[in-house]
């Protein structure tokens, strides 16, 4: 079984891989973590993660110069129903555009679009940056076993943007910064954090052990 972490010049690449491979080998589930530009490897792929670190437009079109890779990605997951995970602005992607700056069409898969945040508390700073609780919005197996809510585990935020799903039932967690904030979505096979899980810690790793186990 393997898993295809994206390479396309954007994101935690070692980070995220080094993550997933300890939740492979610390829930007993073994799938070999590929780092790839391969197109082809990513169509091969049992599963796929878009990691995504930058500014919205940047990743897209770093997405886009990696010739193939796009069409792949929509043949294993859209097609083939590959589970599909992406983290931050790899999540970010999913929406039918984003308003980073300029407005920059999104891979479409999720309905709904990138907005920056607008804490009602004007003390709050943009980025919003560090360690923050999560709240369920409906029942998921990639959060299976895992403390939520006030008294929960925490996972870490950096960004100054959310997606905003036109569906709310593909909306998973969410969290607060001066307001509610997308965390986490999920609709079919795909889904996402806002959070890195790769610096998220316990609650991160068994984010991860969850998403290699999921069959959706």
């Amino acid at each position: 079984m393997t898993v295809a972490v994206i390479d396309y010049g954007s994101g935690n690449l070692h980070s995220a891989a080094k993550a997933l491979e300890r939740a492979a080998r610390e829930g007993g589930t073994n799938e070999k973590i590929e780092v790839t530009n391969d197109p082809e490897k990513v169509r091969r792929a049992d599963r796929v993660v878009l990691p995504g670190v930058g500014a919205f437009a940047d990743c897209k079109a770093g997405l886009e110069a990696v010739r193939g890779m796009i069409p792949a990605m929509r043949e294993a997951v859209l097609e083939r129903g590959k589970p599909f995970f992406g983290i931050c602005v790899g999540m970010q992607l999913l929406a039918e555009r984003g308003r980073e700056n300029v407005v920059t069409e999104g891979l479409g898969w999720v309905k709904g679009e990138v907005d920056r945040i607008a804490p009602k508390d004007k003390v709050l700073k943009i980025p919003h940056m560090g360690w923050n609780t999560l709240e369920a919005k409906r029942m998921h197996p990639l959060f299976e076993g895992i403390p939520l809510g006030a008294n929960g585990l925490h996972a870490y935020f950096v960004h100054s943007y959310q997606l905003n799903p036109a569906d709310k039932d593909d909306l998973l967690a969410a969290s607060n910064y001066g307001g509610p904030i997308t965390a986490a979505i999920a609709k079919d096979n795909i889904a996402g954090s806002q959070f890195h899980p790769e610096k998220s810690q316990k609650l991160g790793l068994a984010l991860l052990a969850n998403f290699l186990r999921w069959k959706p």
